[in-house]
């Protein structure tokens, strides 16, 4: 295991402070990052506090499709931290994103989701079709659903079944959380009806999909290279930083630990115990205390 204190990076100091030196946006993820279920960890405010000081950006993306816009504004406020709907970007907004572009006609949808999230989409304009046999839908989503009915996963293993375009809206296998509980996400849900129907989905969306940071590219006119994907997983978030061709930074706040880190093929640029750490090396970069 390579040396670790407080935080490790693949470039020597001089390196990363230059590298650091070069960014300016951080997309956060937020469970296992910021906050850990519905704990706000200590340092956030702190750390967003002092990237809006320095002159920089950040906004929060998340892979956990379960809420609304709005109801993830609500959980920030009520942790206390403001935000605004541009600040936000979840795997429902990629996926309305992509039906719009790749299927323009397509109006009916079977989502399995929860009632926040078919409630995104119907504000998009979306009709959610019934559990039933003669209510075709033109696109199938599946996503983290925290409600999930047997008879609802049936129905979508149906359309599955029967060659309805397929779209998954995020990869987790499981969801981070502060509680005695396994969360089961979209991945492994996606993994049962992958045995029942013999079908995987035509595309899985969110991370490390590079398609959840062209949004934050595309408004402000950014390179790569000159915006941080940070979150606590591997197989999303430091995959999307790579895929994207942007600075990726671990935090062990939430889902990955270092012995994990250590074996995955590609390695994050900053490895740090979490956001504070990162705060104070990106100060350090830009001569502040």
């Amino acid at each position: 295991m390579a040396e670790f204190n407080r935080y490790r990076s693949i470039y020597s100091h001089d390196e990363l402070m230059e590298k650091l030196r070069k960014l300016k946006h951080f997309a956060l993820d937020m469970d296992g990052t910021i906050y850990l279920g519905t704990t706000l960890f200590p340092f956030t405010k702190a750390f967003l506090g002092g990237v809006k000081e320095m002159g920089l950006r950040y906004s929060f993306l998340t892979n956990n499709p379960s809420a609304s816009l709005d109801d993830y504004l609500a959980k920030l406020a009520k942790l206390g931290v403001e935000a605004v709907r541009d600040e936000m970007y979840t795997t429902s907004i990629a996926t309305i994103d992509y039906i719009k572009t790749h299927y323009p006609t397509a109006k009916r949808l079977f989502l399995l989701g929860t009632p926040s999230m078919v409630s995104e989409f119907e504000k998009a304009g979306f009709i959610s079709t019934a559990e039933s046999a003669d209510d075709v839908p033109d696109v199938v989503v599946v996503a983290f659903d925290k409600t999930l009915q047997y008879d609802r996963l049936c129905r979508a293993a149906w359309w599955i079944s029967q060659g309805v375009p397929y779209i998954a809206t995020n990869p987790d296998r499981v969801c981070p959380t502060d509680q005695k509980v396994v969360l089961v996400d979209c991945g492994s849900i996606c993994e049962c009806l992958a045995h029942a129907t013999g079908r995987r989905p035509d595309i899985t969306l969110g991370k490390p999909d590079p398609n959840m940071l062209s949004g934050i590219l595309i408004r402000f006119g950014y390179e790569a290279d000159e915006v941080a994907m940070v979150g606590d997983r591997i197989y999303t978030d430091i995959e999307m930083a790579h895929n994207a061709g942007a600075f990726g930074v671990l935090v062990l706040s939430g889902e990955t630990t270092l012995e994990v880190c250590d074996a995955a093929p590609k390695q994050p640029h900053l490895v740090c115990d979490s956001i504070e750490v990162l705060g104070e090396l990106v100060k350090e970069a830009h001569g502040l205390k």
